[in-house]
Order: structure tokens, then C-alpha cells, then sequence
């Protein structure tokens, strides 16, 4: 499984920024994606999960209603939205994946694979 993450940048408080992560290399049709987040000292958090295949699409309450996580089938993308973006959403982001789903998606140890992350800096 390969996943490529892109989109990352420099962006003031209240921007937008939007990231994609290309995917290559699983069966598509029983494996889920996500996306995660670490600043500096910290754990890698949750940000948003669903499955490949469609269902819902889980969002952290830091960033519910700000941030949306979406599909491309056509193009076997994943890509997250992220609007009013605030200084503490500064991270490191990275695309997951893993085979089939679990109910502890939130926690990165569950996910298998991992993209090699790419920068969001919110900065005035």
C-alpha cells in the first residue's frame, strides 16, 4: 500500500487549505482511510475516517464543521477539506489506511499504513 500526501502550506488564521492523499497498491473495496495530525511533542490524533468504499465519515470534534474528509473514486484520492483553520490546527499531516474497519479508528495504532505526512503551518 502506497499513500502520497499533498497540500500542505503556510495559510493565516481563518484560511483554507485543502490536502490530498493518493492511494496505490491496496484491494480497494474492504479498506478504510484517514487522516491524522501530530504537532510537535505530541500523539498523533485523530482527525476523520470512513470507509474506501463509502458510509459514513467520521470527524474529530476539534475540527467538526471545519474541516471534511471526501472520496475520489475516479481518481483513488482521498482529500481533506479544511476551512477557518486556526493556529493550533499546526500539524503535521498524515493519510492512513488499514483493511477493514475498526471501531477504535480514532486511535492511530490501528492503522496499518502510513503516508509521509505534510505540513500545515497557521500562522499570522
Amino acid at each position: 500500500v502506497q499513500l502520497q500526501a499533498s497540500g500542505g502550506g503556510m495559510v493565516q488564521p481563518g484560511g483554507s487549505l485543502k490536502l490530498s492523499c493518493a492511494t496505490s497498491g491496496h484491494p480497494y473495496n474492504n479498506y478504510a482511510m484517514a487522516w491524522f495530525r501530530q504537532a510537535p511533542g505530541k500523539e498523533r490524533e485523530f482527525v476523520a475516517a470512513g470507509r474506501w468504499t463509502g458510509g459514513n465519515i467520521y470527524h474529530a470534534e476539534s475540527v467538526k464543521g471545519r474541516f471534511t474528509m471526501s472520496r475520489d473514486h475516479a481518481k483513488n484520492t482521498v482529500a481533506l477539506q479544511m476551512n477557518r483553520l486556526k493556529p493550533e490546527d499546526t500539524a503535521v499531516y498524515f493519510c492512513g489506511a488499514r483493511y477493514g474497519w475498526s471501531v477504535s479508528y480514532y486511535e492511530a495504532r490501528t492503522w496499518a499504513f502510513w503516508g509521509q505526512g505534510t505540513q500545515v503551518t497557521v500562522s499570522s
